[in-house]
């Protein structure tokens, strides 16, 4: 039985609004717009599909699940806010709505350092003379 075509044109539309409502939300996060994190279920609301059906739909239009973009998207966006020197983690641990311990887990999960080791090797790394700082 052949697939009818419009529906990998539905799934990649799914996947598309998702990344888009997901890309809006983390925004309005960073921003302080919100201090509440989305979780698949709001995203399935906000585009009017059955949570099983978004993960799902996600899953095999990209090979991927929800939670790898979301967490890729925030890594993206705490390594950029980690590049600020004046901005103290813990800060940036309760912008994007996390305990300081627990930002710091998740971050070292999916980097394999902390945010300090990793804003200390990011600024070591953009002057290789300069002395490691403590922060």
């Amino acid at each position: 039985m052949k697939i009818p075509q419009k529906f990998f044109a539905r799934q990649h539309e799914i996947a598309a609004d998702y990344l888009r409502e997901l890309d809006k939300h983390l925004d309005d996060v960073v921003s302080g717009r919100t201090t509440v994190m989305f979780e698949v279920r709001d995203f399935a609301e906000l585009i009017h599909v059955h949570p099983t059906h978004l993960s799902n739909t996600i899953k095999s239009a990209t090979g991927h699940s929800p939670c790898f973009f979301f967490e890729e998207r925030l890594m993206d966006i705490s390594k950029s806010m980690l590049q600020n020197l004046s901005t103290p983690i813990a800060e940036i641990a309760r912008t994007l709505t996390y305990d300081p311990s627990n930002f710091t887990k998740f971050f070292k999960h999916f980097s394999g350092q902390t945010p300090k080791q990793y804003r200390e090797a990011y600024f070591l790394s953009r002057s290789p003379n300069a002395e490691v700082i403590t922060i």
